[in-house]
């Protein structure tokens, strides 16, 4: 989503960051995770890998309007696409046990709207004047 929108400098200057053996690593995780994706295709993916006429496994996104059309683009379906991922709990690098059982990242202010919203949802409305006799002001005459 991202690279394609990359200069070759750009893309020249990662893999200087990286060095050579962080670009030979990126390359074999990027290639056990293609042939991973084309084995296992997630329904949950914008990308769809195919292999095409060469052999080469390449990635699409599924559907052609939501193809991004400028870099910004591409890294916020990135970002989106990632961090829904993490959301349903299918990052797995990431041990979600350590934070569901922590009460730190509890939402306390969100459980106390639950609890009122089930607790008001369960009432009846009512209204004032409803069901009055009619001819009665409501004072008392002494």
């Amino acid at each position: 989503m991202i690279r394609r929108f990359q200069s070759a400098a750009e893309r020249e200057a990662d893999g200087r960051e990286k060095g050579y053996s962080g670009m030979l690593e990126a390359d074999l995780m990027r290639s056990e995770a293609k042939i991973d994706a084309l084995n296992h295709p997630d329904p949950n993916s914008p990308l769809i890998y195919r292999r095409d006429a060469s052999g080469a496994i390449t990635a699409v996104e599924q559907d052609e309007e939501d193809r991004p059309k400028t870099k910004e683009e591409g890294l916020s379906k990135w970002r989106e696409y990632v961090e829904m991922r993490f959301l349903r709990g299918e990052d797995q690098d990431f041990d979600y046990k350590v934070v569901d059982e922590d009460e730190r990242y509890d939402d306390l202010d969100w459980d106390r709207r639950e609890r009122e919203e089930n607790y008001f949802g369960q009432e009846e409305a009512e209204f004032v004047g409803e069901g009055e006799k009619k001819g009665e002001t409501g004072v008392q005459d002494y």
